[in-house]
């Protein structure tokens, strides 16, 4: 059973930072793309962060300069470490797999092609 755990989250005051870790089991990582997706309230779920098998990297613009991903496949666990938070990061983060590039994720996302979810884990960015 292909399953996988986000953790990290929490309450943090703007400026802030916070690690998230996306551990997955019942599959090989390093096959996989892995995303980092978030939602806030009303708004629809948005990509945030991307990283290949390969480790090509890629983030919306909003995050760029203040988020980076990396994996570790040995512990099978992708990371997003988020640093001088807003409270426009608010909501819950998702990691989510599908085998491609970061260049296609968007349309990945698109076509539903991303089959592995996590049940997310809330940051709330609040002074």
């Amino acid at each position: 059973q292909v399953q996988f755990e986000e953790s990290g989250g929490g309450l943090v005051q703007p400026g802030g930072s916070l690690r998230l870790s996306c551990t997955a089991s019942g599959l090989p990582l390093e096959s996989y793309l892995i995303s980092w997706f978030r939602q806030a309230p009303g708004k629809e779920r948005e990509e945030v962060s991307c990283i290949s098998r390969r480790e090509t990297t890629t983030y919306a613009d909003s995050v760029k300069g203040r988020f980076a991903i990396s994996r570790d496949n040995a512990k099978r666990t992708v990371y997003l470490e988020m640093n001088s938070l807003k409270p426009g990061d608010t909501g819950v983060y998702y990691c989510a797999a599908v085998q491609g590039e970061c260049a296609y994720s968007a349309r990945y996302y698109e076509w539903g092609e991303f089959g592995y979810w996590g049940q997310g884990t809330q940051v709330t960015v609040s002074s």
